[in-house]
């Protein structure tokens, strides 16, 4: 996949990864529109992308998403990159908790069928064009759940999806599906779960465009390989790599 003179749209574009993957791809001749649920965060985050474009819509909301699309659609024609990184994950015991009903449609509706709809909706404009991809960001946790119960339910159905999704646009039209897989990383969208101690979320964009331009579909950034590696040969024993210490 080209890496420069896209038109690109990147959800969840305002901070954290989807905010590093803006920087590099604006510094690298492409067009960039993020989007946000917060105003002022994205104000903040446009004064860091030369010549960016920002929208603020919450992606779990079917009047934003039309909205979003009609911009898109009149605006920017020639969009054939999307990146669907807006997300949703809340700490909270499904073993001793009241709402878990509650907080996992929120994370699922935001992480799996937000995607759903927002791809829905515009794959006849990345069919019109010569390249096109999509990227869903999921999770180590689509292989192996870890402390979000609920938030690695949703990534593991993204990342059905995703192969799905791949194969019958293989079939039917050029459009590539990618999916990355970043392990924990620093940022504050982590924090609750020790994010500090994860890698950079710049170094999770830097892969990304690497593999984007090698046309590798899965990106296993960091320990992520080494947790899918461990799964394929003991999923019990990835199971219990990856909960949090008693």
């Amino acid at each position: 996949m080209n890496t420069t003179t896209n038109t690109v749209l990147i959800t969840g574009g305002s901070a954290g990864i989807g905010l590093e993957i803006a920087k590099l791809l604006a510094a690298t001749g492409n067009t960039v529109i993020i989007t946000g649920r917060d105003q002022v965060r994205l104000d903040k985050a446009l004064t860091q992308l030369n010549g960016a474009t920002g929208i603020l819509s919450d992606v779990s909301k079917e009047a934003d998403v039309e909205a979003l699309v009609a911009i898109l659609t009149r605006d920017f024609p020639a969009l054939n990159l999307v990146i669907n990184n807006a997300g949703r994950a809340l700490l909270y015991n499904i073993a001793d908790s009241e709402g878990a009903f509650d907080i996992a449609q929120d994370e699922m509706l935001t992480n799996y069928l937000a995607v759903i709809r927002l791809n829905e909706k515009l794959l006849p404009v990345l069919k019109a064009q010569p390249e096109a991809a999509i990227v869903n960001v999921s999770s180590v946790v689509a292989f192996v759940p870890g402390s979000l119960a609920t938030y690695s339910a949703s990534k593991a159905a993204l990342h059905s999806y995703t192969q799905s999704l791949r194969v019958a646009l293989s079939r039917s039209s050029s459009v590539k599906v990618f999916e990355l897989m970043p392990p924990l990383v620093d940022t504050e969208f982590s924090a609750p779960i020790n994010g500090s101690t994860g890698i950079a979320p710049s170094v999770v964009a830097q892969d990304f465009v690497e593999a984007l331009a090698n046309d590798t579909y899965e990106i296993r950034v960091g320990n992520t390989q080494t947790i899918y590696e461990l799964y394929l040969q003991s999923p019990d024993t990835a199971l219990q790599v990856m909960q949090p210490a008693a």
